[in-house]
């Protein structure tokens, strides 16, 4: 398939599945959004954590009625389910609107990687399970069956009041706004894969799924950087993956306004069980024995991993 015709058949499932791929959920009253970060390839505790938050049956169908369900990004890598948890992703994004939810998956620095040919992190286990290496270069052309659904994905979302993505906006990348930054991503990502991760604009270092000031910088002074960038986007927080948190809690700072939720939920990781809710201005870290009300802000231990 050409790269003109792949991008009319993107632009095409766009125009029909509009709320799917909304880049901006405005909500007219307070409703349930459950956000959890990065899965690395473990499928096991990813349905774990989807159970615990009530998203899905013991037979992994959606049941978590009108929930908004984000997923910031880096579903593969590390471990060696990539193909399951593409497909469940993708079959609760179909099944959720039957019941008034809606589930928002978005790219992470390990899906734009893999979509330009960087599997540095890809195991042996993991690319047998494709049958092989041709056929997992296959399978994240453009056209697919992984590529074709990844290359559809924004970059980042704003629901209500809260914008998700995967490392983090700084200032420079949220004066355009988050329908601006996923229309780059559209305009460029098959750019980008043919270049073989040539690292440039919403792409490189300092973009929304490579950033990590807010994670890893200090207080107060990447607060002044947070509330410039809120300030633009015109959100009152900003929750991220990326970054893991070692001793699996999700964590906030700057008063709230950052909540990080990368916690180790891939068995790589530890296998930490967890996910974020949030109810209008109630925030609130769901775990297998708890539920702890957000913030109050919590000392930062973050550890940067790639």
């Amino acid at each position: 398939m050409n790269l003109i015709l792949v991008v009319l058949c993107i632009s095409l499932t766009l125009l029909l599945t509009n709320d799917v791929y909304a880049t901006t959920i405005q909500l007219e009253e307070p409703r349930r959004i459950v956000a959890m970060g990065d899965l690395h390839g473990d499928l096991h505790n990813t349905k774990k954590i989807l159970r615990l938050a009530g998203l899905i049956n013991d037979k992994d169908h959606w049941s978590g009625g009108d929930t908004i369900y984000v997923q910031t990004g880096d579903v593969l890598d590390r471990g060696t389910d990539t193909i399951e948890l593409y497909d469940l992703i993708q079959r609760l994004r179909s099944e959720a609107p039957e019941q008034g939810g809606l589930v928002i998956p978005l790219l992470g620095n390990h899906e734009i990687m893999n979509l330009a040919g960087d599997w540095r992190y890809v195991t042996k286990k993991e690319m047998a399970t494709f049958g092989g290496h041709s056929k997992r270069v296959e399978a994240f052309q453009p056209d697919g069956f992984i590529g074709e659904y990844l290359v559809q994905l924004n970059m980042t979302t704003k629901v209500g009041g809260t914008v998700f993505c995967h490392g983090g906006i700084n200032p420079e990348f949220a004066k355009k706004g988050v329908d601006q930054i996923n229309d780059n991503v559209r305009q460029d990502l098959l750019r980008y894969m043919a270049s073989g991760a040539d690292p440039h604009g919403v792409f490189g270092g300092h973009g929304p799924t490579w950033y990590r000031g807010y994670a890893l910088d200090d207080e107060p002074g990447i607060c002044a950087v947070a509330d410039k960038a809120l300030a633009y986007m015109k959100a009152d927080r900003m929750v991220m993956g990326h970054t893991v948190q070692r001793d699996g809690e999700i964590r906030t700072r700057c008063n709230g306004k950052i909540i990080l939720v990368d916690i180790g939920i891939s068995w790589v990781y530890g296998g930490f069980v967890g996910a974020l809710e949030i109810i209008g201005d109630q925030v609130t870290a769901i775990y297998e024995h708890t539920r702890v009300p957000l913030p109050p802000r919590q000392e930062d231990r973050t550890h940067q991993e790639l």
